[in-house]
Formats: C-alpha cells, structure tokens, sequence
C-alpha cells in the first residue's frame, strides 16, 4: 500500500500541474467574469484540463488503495485532487505540501452549483431537488384553471414559447399566474424561449378545407360509440363543450332553428348524405351524434329534418384546410426551394416518367448560400435523412437516404438539421428583438435558441443592458452540433452576466450528434456545466406520452427517474398535463431520496479541447 501510494503521488501532482497551468493560460478570460463566479470559471477550467487526459488506469490504482476516485470531482476539481493526495501522503507516511489552490474547495463547490440554481430558477418544491418547467398551450391565456392546477401540481417555471401565439397572448398567461401565485403563496418564474432563426420546411398546396370523423367499433364492426360533432356558428364558433371528433361551423339562421332530437344531413365527399342526431344545447351551440363515417368539405350542403321533414338547407362554413403531405422513399430526390417558392409532390408524364421531383420550400433562405454536396440534411426530428447532390441559389438537390419503404411523410412546418453545415446566422432575430422589448418587464428567464458560439451569448447580454433588462436571467440552448462542440467557450462567455442556466434540447441535439451518440453527449454536457456552476434544464419528450394521452411508457418513467440529475425538468402541453405535473412531481420527490449521480471512468473527452486561443 504504502509503494503504490507513493508511486501514485508524482502522478496526481503532474495532473495538478496541468489543471493549474490552464487556469493560469485563461487568466484574462476568468478576469471578465462576472467577480462572483470566478471560482466557478477557474473550476471549468480545471475540469477541462483534468478531461483532457485519459486517468482509467490511475482510477483503478486508486480504487486498490480504498480512495475515493475522482469521477465525482466536476463542481470542486482541484478540492478533489489535493484530497486525494493529502490521502495518498499519509499512506505514503509523508509530510503533504500547503494547498495550491483556494478555488472550490470539495465543502463548497456544490453550494455554488445550487445558489446559481435558486438565482435563476428558484427555490424547487418541497421534498425535491429538481424544479419542474410547463410548456404553456394557447389556451392557459383563457383558462385561468388550467395554470392554477399546473401551480398546485407543483410548477416552477412557467415556459412561454415566443415560436408561438403573440403578446397579447403571453401577456394574459402572465396575469394568470400572478393569480395563481397569489392563491397558492408560492412563486413561479417566467420563462420567455425566443423563437431564433426558424428553419423548417415551408408551405405546401392546400386541397381544400374538410373535416373527418367516425364512429368507434368493435372488432365484429358493431358500434361502441357514435362520433360526436359539435354544430356551432359560422362566424361566431363557439369552443366545444367537452371533447368531440368535429366540428361543424353551420349558418346561424340554420343553427337558431335546431330543436333537440332533430337531424341534420350532411353532404359527403363521397356523393353520400351523413345523418346526424342532435342531441344537446350548450349556450348557442349543439351537439350531435352520429354513427357513420364522414369526410365532409368547406361548403358542402345540408338539410334540418324534423319528424322526417325537412325544415331548411344551408351550408358548411370553412372547415381546417387539409395539406398533402409528400411521400418520400429511400432513393428519391427531393428539391428545397427558397421560401417564396410554392412546393409540391412529384410530377410524372403520360409514361410515368418524373418531369420533376417533389420540392418543398426551406424557410431561412441563408442555407441556399451556405450549404454544399455531400452535406447531411434531415427532417422532421430525424424521420427523414438525406444528402445534398448540388445547389444554388434557388434550390438545393436532395437524395433521400433514410425514410420507410413504404414511404415517409413530410409536411409543412417540420424542422430541418443540418448538422454539417456552418450557417452565418445570429441566434437572436429581429423578431426575437421586438418579443423581448416587449415582454421584458414582465418575465424573469429568457431562452436563447440554437446558440452556436460565444458571440451569440455576448450579444444577448449586450441587448438585454441596451433595453435595461440587465436582471433577466438567461437559458442557452444547445441544439446543434456546433452548440455542443462550443459548450466551454460558451459557458465562459455565459458567466461573465449570471444568472445563466444551459438547456439540453435532445430533440435537434439527437438529430444533430447522431441519437446513437445522444446519451454520450448529453452526459457531457452535465458534466461541464457542473464544473462550471451552471444549472442545467432537462428537455424534449420527458413524459411526453402520458401529457397527450394520460399514462406514460415504462421508457418515459425511467427517463424521468434520472432527469432528476438535472436542476429543472421541462415539460411539454398535453390534455393531460396537470396530472403529468403531479406525476413528474412524486417520482422527483421519491428519487431525491436516494440518487446519487454515476461514477464515470473519465477516458478523455474530445469536448474538453476548448477551441482558439485564451480570451
């Protein structure tokens, strides 16, 4: 014991020394800190020297003397290395040297992480560790309920998604948390997630306005259950009563004349007459049964009946419009046109032949200019891949190489990743400008999407003192391969105007890196934050099957489980939300009992070369 000890000493004080040195190299980079996270950049930094060398044999060593191992070194680097050492100079019966470094000692380098925490997220729950954010849908800006059962499930962090809805909108979701706050004595922060530069796929032909619904069987084919449609005004719709399979916009002459136990007959696309039961009143609206299938287009004619006489005729108001999607296979090309471009599927002669292949429009025209052959391209969070053939400036040339056989759907609105690409476009827009002018007062987080490098974050900071919203804590996040591989320039950049915290958005991440290499990656990126003294939020699908449909996957719940290695959890909308909130809620209080985080091996990480020279 006593040789390996003192074989092991000259090993970790050459560590200390290359930790110490990089310190020492990024002096003047530490020195625009903000002066009260300092520790917290020289920590960083004394992570990523330490994950610049690979240490499993010397972890190993350890483990035979019965020394605590530095896996768990992230928030107190040079804390856990001189503890090491003062350790193995016992065993070794020496005399250890004076300490050589003040900076986050093991007592205090987790307290920070914490503090930075409550300054940006505040205080979580009671028996939890780990704070729950709720994506807000439309309709929280009229039903007050709704926010007042996510704040007594256990919110804390309300999530305003900018790509969505309008001021007026997130204004009203505001007034209702306040409320909210104010009937439950709890406080809950407001977080603004800008839009960023939106690349996705544009517009596509409309076939017109029309509607769907069915009755439910049983596998003989006999009916369970009859659909339920909702007949509301044309030009004054009311929203439906509970949950129905249509609605049906109808003349309000027509709608004033409905009686309880009447029928209205619906024109089909089909040619046929669809008989519909009305059955109940709710304020100027009724529902109605039906135990048909229908498909039934903007304009389509009907008829009232009473006691198998007809009363009066009118017509279907404007119904949602239907978009065909394209179907795209393995082998196929696809073109990308600029935004002002109409897109369409692919056109064929009288032989079959293609005349030209499907084309959908891209939204962020930079990407005609930047992009080239080879590059990787994918859509619709990985479900369609491809790669670039040629381009120019008007469109960009596609072989499809990864998509169902039987072929995949692309439709508008659907994100694009380009993971290859190096796109000259500022994270934050002019749209995002005018948002946060407006919400600036009224919120205390804002999120900054697809942050690529340290640039974008210092001119975040420098908007955010020219309005005078100096205050406003602020969430990067990182969605690109870019992003990721930036993490440690960008959490420098980052501490210099705290509070900050780090979202790791695993949807675009996963598309991005590979979903192969996702949970590698995301490992990572808790690991420097944590060095760093940043909180990190957890986000992307976390529960999301129960927050639609009401009972989660056994995938979902253990996914949850070790999301509370993270500070905050986000959620997405759902019907089910306020019980997802409950539920995320227990699992977090009951995990905080007994997690403790992994002990990783510590092989060296690629992440860990931070880019360029000190600044």
């Amino acid at each position: 014991m006593t040789s390996l000890a003192t074989q092991l000493i000259p090993k970790l004080e050459t560590l200390l020394d290359a930790v110490l040195k990089l310190e020492t190299d990024y002096a003047e980079a530490i020195a625009s800190t903000h002066p009260l996270h300092r520790d917290s950049a020289s920590n960083l930094l004394h992570y990523l020297a330490l994950r610049q060398h690979d240490i499993r044999d010397l972890q190993n060593q350890l483990a035979l003397l019965g020394l605590s191992r530095l896996g768990r070194a992230e928030a107190h680097v040079c804390g856990t290395i001189e503890a090491v050492l003062a350790a193995l100079y016992a065993l070794a019966g020496k005399k250890m040297p004076r300490s050589r470094s003040t900076v986050c000692p093991i007592t205090t380098g987790g307290l920070y992480l914490k503090e930075h925490a409550h300054a940006l997220l505040g205080r979580p729950g009671k028996q939890r560790a780990t704070r729950i954010m709720v994506t807000m849908p439309s309709e929280a800006a009229t039903d007050p309920d709704l926010i007042d059962g996510l704040l007594g499930a256990g919110m804390d962090v309300m999530r305003i998604n900018c790509a969505h809805d309008d001021i007026d909108t997130w204004l009203a979701m505001i007034a209702h948390l306040r409320a909210a706050e104010k009937k439950h004595d709890r406080r809950c922060k407001v977080y603004a997630d800008l839009a960023g530069p939106k690349l996705r796929t544009g517009d596509l032909p409309s076939l017109g306005g029309m509607t769907e619904f069915k009755a439910r069987r049983d596998i003989w084919g006999r009916v369970l259950e009859p659909a339920r449609i909702w007949l509301t005004a044309s030009r004054q719709p009311e929203v439906p009563a509970s949950p129905v399979d249509a609605t049906l916009p109808i003349d309000l002459d027509l709608l004033a004349n409905i009686h309880a136990g009447d029928h209205l007959d619906v024109e089909d696309t089909r040619g046929n007459r669809r008989h519909l039961t009305v059955k109940e009143r709710f304020g100027g609206s009724w529902l109605a049964h039906c135990f048909q299938h229908g498909y039934v287009r903007s304009g389509a004619r009907c008829g009232l009946y009473r006691d198998d006489t007809q009363i009066m005729s009118g017509h279907i108001g404007e119904l949602p419009e239907v978009i065909q999607p394209l179907i795209l296979k393995p082998g196929d090309r696809l073109l990308l046109v600029r935004p002002e471009h109409t897109g369409g599927p692919a056109e064929f002669d009288a032989q079959g032949r293609i005349i030209r292949p499907s084309a959908i429009p891209c939204s962020l025209t930079a990407v005609f200019d930047a992009i080239r052959p080879g590059e990787p391209i994918w859509f619709d969070d990985g479900k369609i891949g491809g790669r670039v053939q040629s381009c120019d400036s008007q469109e960009i040339s596609i072989e499809i190489t990864q998509a169902s056989p039987q072929g995949s759907k692309l439709r508008p609105e659907k994100g694009i990743n380009l993971p290859d690409t190096e796109l000259a476009v500022p994270a934050i827009t002019e749209k995002d400008l005018d948002d946060l002018n407006r919400l600036a007062a009224h919120i205390d987080i804002v999120g900054l999407s697809f942050v690529r490098h340290a640039d974008d974050v210092l001119n975040l900071h420098a908007h955010l003192e020219r309005i005078g919203a100096g205050h406003l804590g602020t969430v990067l996040k990182i969605e690109t391969r870019q992003g990721f591989e930036n993490l440690a320039r960008i959490l420098l950049a980052s501490l210099r105007r705290p509070p900050v915290g780090i979202m790791v958005a695993r949807g675009d991440l996963a598309v991005e890196i590979g979903f192969d290499r996702l949970a590698e990656v995301q490992e990572e990126i808790l690991w420097l934050c944590e060095a760093a003294h940043v909180p990190v939020i957890w986000a992307t699908q976390v529960l999301d099957t129960m927050a639609r449909r009401g009972l989660p996957s056994r995938a979902e719940v253990s996914d949850a489980a070790l999301s509370g290695r993270a500070e905050c959890v986000m959620l997405n909308k759902g019907p089910y939300i306020v019980d997802t909130v409950r539920f995320l809620d227990d699992i977090l209080a009951r995990m905080n009992e007994h997690r403790a985080k992994g002990r990783p091996m510590l092989r060296k990480l690629s992440v860990s070369d931070i880019q360029g020279t000190p600044s």
